[in-house]
């Protein structure tokens, strides 16, 4: 089977959706509303769906892997934003190195957990 693939897009959902709305402005993305119970959080060409929709066992269990260029850049960035101040839930987990690359972690207000890595050279 042959694609031409333009994006992925995974639905996430929200605890408290306006909190998380403002959450993932603060984290950066672009937000764009769909409908009063969903938005599109966009960087660049990439993006996810964001729900007013909450089933604790299927949020507690979703992870998102964002590739980036440079990890120690993105988690000086996730550092300086200061989100575990104004978001008493999240939590901020520093880089850890493997042998296929690093990465760092972020939990958002809902407790989905955000891997942010970098792949060594191939």
């Amino acid at each position: 089977m042959e694609h031409n693939p333009r994006s992925i897009r995974p639905f996430i959902g929200a605890k408290d959706f306006e909190r998380s709305r403002q959450f993932y402005r603060d984290l950066g993305f672009e937000e764009r509303v769909l409908s009063p119970n969903m938005s599109l959080f966009r960087t660049g060409q990439l993006g996810f769906y964001l729900q007013d929709y909450y089933v604790r066992d299927w949020v507690d269990n979703t992870m998102v892997f964002l590739e980036v260029d440079d990890v120690e850049r993105y988690w000086a960035r996730l550092v300086a934003l200061d989100l575990t101040a104004t978001y008493e839930e999240v939590r901020l987990v520093p880089i850890r190195h493997y042998d296929w690359g690093s990465e760092c972690f972020l939990h958002d207000p809902s407790g989905i957990l955000w891997h942010f890595g970098q792949f060594n050279s191939r």
